[in-house]
């Protein structure tokens, strides 16, 4: 049967329009319509349509079919006022030619529409369903007209071009619409763009937004990428047992990986990829055997939170599997014999994830492998040799692993399409084999970082494809002059750093006119930088660091045609000779940010041509031989936040203009300011000095420290208070100078101050007691001044060694071991003997004569009780004894401490921890040797005390001036002992003596969770590992125990300072945090939030700028900044402190 319908309305069914995303052009049938239109409208023009003449003329209707050539014979409708038979004919038989033309442009459409569509997936070919139209009988003549045109690569939706046309896919099923609307209420939490809205608002599924269907109305395509998604993925997606086409990517889906995605009978692509879906992939596939495997051929679970043993069986059962992308995860095991199993793989990108052990082989089966990418895991052994096998292979990317072996001239050419080849960070050795430039289509070489030898091949122009070469850190020699670089066109970027090439810059690489980036650095080059480098119109970075380049004028001269140089690392070189001071450098350069020129002797003035380099940010002129004073006109650079001159002849005073440097007086300005992400290797990390020692403390230029360097230099006159308005400095360094006068109280202001060093000058005063408010204060240097008082305790100042005072003779406190009570006492006048009465002789007399007699009685007592002491020391030290003098310097301190216990330790202390004394305190933390330090923050330093029997214990030494008296203290630290939870680190004691607050907790053995988000291991340069399933349950732990402190806990506990170092692991890896209630022993008048106190830059909530209170609401936010550390692996400091974007389109990157 079939519906009887006006001509119109069957030409407007034929102007659907399919569209795909951004690879496919709309395609406007207007022309088309438009003829036939006039066509059917004959000469009038107006056949077809609804007459206007008189109201009561019935609307003419002709029979349409979709797969016969014939009109039908009888319409349902009254013909009777048609007049006669003949007429009627005459219209079926104009219909029939006019179906035919319609056809006719159908068909041409449709061929049109195919050769428009790209039909190359980036990862596999796509396939192309047929458009069809179809007319079906209905109840109720349908309203809309599709065009349904099926690409599983492209986001192809269907639109709706008219009313009153005919429908040509039959309604959704039921079940499948219940099953989209199921999933759509879990994984639409949070959805922005109207989804819920538009589904509810149809019947019928199919016309959805995302949603594709079949001619039999079932859904065969969902896909809503980047849509907001939130919440998890339904297992009602299970009912869709049509589904062709899945695409849920760039989301923010969470939750379990659900297994159904795999078993779907007909499903060919899956990309759930940029989420937050956890949990494992499965193992096996059941029932998948039953149909002859799975259909699955694109599958991509890229960039989520998954973890555990990566599959191998799953992978049997998938036979027409073409692309895989798994990386950017946290799975662990072997990479599987993929190819076995998957002949027709493509794509296999397992990067970034925690794989180990060798490669297997067997990749000779995947004779399309288009892409083998596997970097930064922990890969070892060699490659396999049938991977060079594999014709087809056009990206092989395995850096950041432990790769051994070396390149075999004969394997390495077989690869004839070859386009990446990444080995970075591995450990080949020997040398670039010569068949390599047998390789044509080669674009990017990436060998950085491994053992290889020996010289670079001289046909290098053979390569004429190639784009980038990274050979730094290896061991190649040879004089480059002697390899040919004409034939590289394309080249943009040549790293050849760190290796033993000889001889000068090769002058055919003068003729890469499309280098960016040249660096030559850390080899034994030397010569003068030849005139037909300007010919490099488009290098932006030039590096020559530690070679012997000479003529520095000229090398500038000749750079004059480079414009567009953003980075000038030119260090070690040029030795002794005068740095140009023509206006003309300047007038060439103007785009440069980087310039690092130290170590090389130079003469002269700092040159007034880098006053017109505005977008400069660093300068580093350090150990030259400059003089005259440091320029004013720093100032006026808004751009500038890195200064060093040190090493230089300079002299004259500070210019004031220096303290309105834009970045360094603007908190917001530094914020806003993106210093972009160049590579560069220039600057050392200040607070890393071990790192720093040992040449592995670079930072890139997005993180190097707000710098004022001036330090070994002639500088006099006095440090301005106005150096209290840069707010957001790092490091100020003024050492070994000839500065006088006080140091500024100002300097407290400056929050973010990590490094202060001010030896070496002829500074006088006093040192400012509020400098201990610096909670950043890493390094702290005044030795070698006049400076007099005592130094000031608490705060960062307990860990400053006693050579940070050296040299004050003056000085006193704690931190050198001299008592300043001993400096105030003035010497007493001598009364002559004969103006004393002789009453007062005899009493003095008697009064000398018992004393002396108290004294030895005293000093006997004294000594049994040592040798009591050492005696018993003797017994636990299996007669190795204590070292006496150990005590000698805390005396002025801590009193006679010999006699005192631990006033509580509870019951979970252990026997031997409850019976402590400070004594024992005192041994086991070595004196509080800065050697024991394990941590500090705002509140006090943190010792590791190891007891005799090898229990260790953390031992916290509060910062006294701030606590609460002695019996209040005591109460509260009596109720936090109290507080128990498995998500808390406990207290176990403590001890008050004095202003001395000591807090003893149990030693966390796995450290902090900061420790593994951003430490390194000991031997290598990366932080630790932690798998998602590790990081989720220490999320959960973390979380318990903020929840107890807040609302189980009686009475509820404000935090005030949640961080990741205080979260804790304990053996097992359990979270525990750390810290809790120390903000009740503080003073009363210290319980709003203070400088000391305010917590840690990157997690302070922002209210508390305002209200200035800590409350709970303040700790779930530090905490909500402790979960994005943990997920992105990014310093907090990162996030909110430098302005620096973080956040991605799942919004759950690492």
């Amino acid at each position: 049967m079939l519906w009887c319908v006006r001509a119109e309305d069957a030409l407007a069914a034929a102007a659907a329009v399919a569209v795909a995303s951004d690879k496919m052009r709309s395609v406007t049938l207007g022309g088309s319509i438009q003829r036939v239109m006039r066509r059917i409208g004959g000469g009038g023009g107006g056949g077809g349509r609804r007459s206007a003449g008189s109201r009561g003329a019935p609307q003419r209707a002709e029979c349409l079919g979709a797969g016969s050539g014939d009109a039908s014979a009888s319409c349902s409708g009254d013909d009777s006022s048609n007049g006669t038979a003949k007429r009627d004919g005459s219209r079926r038989v104009r219909m029939r030619r006019y179906r035919s033309e319609l056809e006719q442009e159908v068909k041409k459409l449709q061929r049109q529409l195919e050769e428009e569509i790209d039909l190359q997936l980036a990862l596999t070919d796509a396939i192309t369903n047929n458009a069809t139209l179809i007319l079906e009988p209905s109840a109720k003549l349908p309203n809309k007209a599709y065009l349904a045109y099926g690409v599983p690569e492209n986001d192809i939706k269907l639109f709706s071009l008219m009313q009153k046309a005919c429908y040509i896919v039959a309604a959704c099923v039921e079940v499948e619409r219940k099953a989209l609307l199921s999933f759509l209420a879990d994984a639409a939490s949070r959805a922005g763009d109207g989804i819920v809205g538009e589904w509810q608002r149809s019947p019928d599924c199919c016309t959805w937004d995302g949603v594709g269907c079949g001619g039999d109305g079932e859904v065969t395509r969902l896909s809503l990428p980047g849509r907001g998604l939130g919440g998890t993925i339904s297992p009602s997606i299970g009912n869709l047992t049509a589904l062709v086409y899945l695409n849920l990517s760039s989301n923010s889906l969470s939750g379990p990986f659900p297994d159904v995605l795999f078993f779907l009978p007909n499903v060919t692509v899956v990309d759930v990829s940029n989420n937050c879906l956890s949990g494992e992939l499965p193992s096996v596939a059941t029932g998948a055997t039953a149909r002859g495997g799975l259909s699955l051929e694109v599958l991509d679970v890229s960039s989520n939170l998954l973890a555990g043993q990566f599959p191998s069986a799953i992978w049997e059962h998938t036979p027409r599997l073409v692309s895989l992308n798994a990386s950017n995860n946290s799975f662990h095991g072997t990479i599987p014999s993929l190819c076995v199993s998957c002949p027709a793989l493509a794509v296999l990108d397992l990067s970034v994830n925690v794989l180990s052990g060798v490669i297997s082989p067997g990749f000779g089966n995947c004779s399309q492998l288009r892409v083998f990418s596997a970097g930064r895991n922990n890969l070892t052994g060699e490659l396999p040799g049938d991977l060079f096998d594999v014709k087809a292979l056009q990206h092989l990317e395995l850096p950041l692993n432990q790769i051994e072996g070396q390149l075999d001239h004969e394997s390495i050419a077989k690869l004839t399409n070859l386009v990446t080849l990444d080995l970075g960070y591995n450990l080949l050795t020997g040398g670039l084999p010569e068949s390599i430039s047998k390789v044509p289509k080669l674009e990017e070489l990436r060998l950085a970082n491994n053992n290889l030898t020996g010289t670079l091949p001289s046909a290098l122009s053979n390569w004429t494809s190639l784009r980038f070469i990274d050979l730094r850190s290896n061991s190649f020699v040879g004089d480059l002059t002697v390899v040919d670089f004409s034939g590289l066109a394309n080249l943009t970027v040549f790293d050849v750093a760190s290796n033993n090439f000889t001889g000068t810059i090769p002058p055919s690489i003068y003729t890469c006119t499309a280098m960016k980036a040249l660096r030559v650095s850390r080899n034994v080059m030397g010569g003068q930088v030849s005139p037909e480098i300007g010919n490099l119109k488009e290098l932006e970075l030039f590096s020559l660091t530690f070679n012997s380049f000479v003529n520095i004028s000229g090398m500038f001269w000749n750079l004059k045609s480079c414009t567009n140089l953003t980075a000038l690392l030119l260090s070690y070189n040029f030795y002794g000779e005068a740095l140009p001071d023509a206006g003309w450098v300047g007038d060439h350069i103007r785009k440069v940010r980087v310039i690092v020129l130290e170590k090389s002797a130079l003469t002269g003035a700092i040159p007034s041509w880098l006053s017109k380099l505005q977008d400069l940010n660093i300068l580093n002129l350090s150990g030259n031989r400059l003089t005259g004073p440091i320029p004013s006109w720093l100032g006026a650079m808004k751009k500038l936040y890195y200064v060093d001159l040190s090493g230089n002849l300079l002299s004259g005073v500070i210019p004031p203009s220096l303290m309105e440097m834009r970045l360094l007086t603007s908190e917001q300005a530094m914020a806003e300011y993106n210093p972009g992400h160049l590579i560069l290797t220039f600057a050392l990390n200040p607070d890393n000095g071990e790192a720093n020692r040992h040449g592995r403390g670079y930072y890139q230029l997005s993180g190097v420290a707000v710098t004022l360097n001036f330090s070994e230099n002639a500088i006099t006159g006095t440090i301005s208070p106005e150096v209290g308005k840069l707010k957001t400095l790092q490091m100020l360094d003024v050492s070994y100078n000839n500065l006088s006068g006080d140091i500024p109280t100002e300097l407290t202001s400056l929050a973010r101050l990590q490094v202060l060093d001010l030896s070496w000058n002829l500074l006088t005063g006093t040192i400012p007691s509020a400098l201990n408010k610096l909670n950043f204060l890493a390094v702290f240097n005044v030795a070698h001044n006049d400076l007099e008082g005592p130094i000031p305790t608490g705060g960062q100042f307990d860990a400053f060694p006693p050579k940070s005072f050296m040299g004050n003779a003056k000085l006193c406190g704690r931190a050198i071991s001299v008592p300043c009570g001993n400096m105030n006492g003035a010497t007493r006048g001598n009364d002559p003997i004969k103006h004393v009465g002789k009453r007062v002789i005899i009493a003095i007399v008697l009064g000398v004569c018992f004393g002396l007699v108290a004294l030895v009685v005293f000093l006997g007592c004294v000594v049994i009780t040592v040798r009591k002491l050492m005696s018993n020391a003797a017994v636990r030290d299996g007669g190795k004894g204590v070292d006496v003098s150990l005590f000698d310097s805390m005396s002025e301190l801590y009193g006679d401490c010999s006699k005192d216990t631990i006033l509580f330790m509870s019951e979970a202390a252990g026997e031997t921890a409850k019976s402590l004394t400070f004594l024992d305190i005192l041994k086991a933390t070595n004196n509080f040797s800065p050697e024991r330090i394990i941590g500090s923050g705002g509140y006090g330093l943190v010792f590791l005390a190891e007891l005799e029997d090898g229990t260790r214990l953390a031992v916290k030494k509060l910062n006294g001036d701030m606590c609460l008296v002695e019996r209040e203290f005591q109460a509260e630290v009596e109720a936090l002992s109290a507080t128990r939870h498995e998500n808390l680190v406990p207290l176990l004691g403590f001890y008050i003596r004095g202003q001395l607050r000591l807090l003893i907790y149990p030693y966390m053995a796995n450290g902090s969770l900061h420790d593994w988000l951003h430490e390194s291991h000991a031997g290598d340069g990366a932080p630790q590992q932690l798998d998602w399933r590790a990081r989720l349950s220490i999320a959960r732990g973390a979380s318990r125990g903020v929840l107890y402190i807040h609302d189980q806990c009686k009475p509820q506990i404000v935090h005030r300072d949640i961080k990741s170092s205080n979260i804790l692991l304990d053996e097992a890896g359990e979270a525990r945090v750390a810290d809790f209630g120390l903000a009740r022993l503080i003073l009363p008048d210290r319980t709003h939030v203070t400088t000391e106190l305010v917590g840690t830059l990157g997690y302070i909530p922002p209210e508390y700028g305002q209200a200035w209170v800590a409350t709970r609401r303040g700790d779930v936010y530090s905490f909500g900044v402790v979960l994005l550390e943990l997920l992105t692996g990014r310093r907090a400091s990162r996030f909110f402190g430098t302005g620096s974007s973080w956040s991605s389109s799942s919004g759950c990157s690492r």
